[in-house]
């Protein structure tokens, strides 16, 4: 065989990393939360909310209402989840919690 790997095996290889790649990503979703958001009280604070998002790995949208003081952000859930979300907004700031 001088060497070579026989192409079957080379198959089955290929198959086992696409199985892998399938069933680790299979539990990653796309999650939306709605964070209602204290300390807002200028037209400024928005932004800064939403940059406070939007540098989280994970947050794919961050969309602050200043009227509503409530920020919607989109979110892969293998990547963040909602205390990291939280504790990025009060380091910035603005402490906030999950609006039920």
């Amino acid at each position: 065989m001088n060497g070579e790997i026989p192409v079957s095996k080379l198959i089955a290889s290929a198959a086992i990393a696409v199985s892998v790649l399938a069933s680790s990503t299979a539990f990653a979703g796309e999650k939306t939360v709605t964070l209602a958001i204290k300390n807002m009280y200028c037209a400024d604070c928005p932004f800064i909310v939403r940059k406070s998002l939007e540098a989280v790995p994970g947050v794919s949208k961050a969309v602050v209402s200043y009227k509503d003081k409530t920020a919607v952000v989109t979110y892969d859930d293998s990547r963040t989840d909602v205390a990291t979300l939280t504790r990025a907004t009060t380091e910035a700031g603005y402490p906030s919690a999950p609006r039920s």
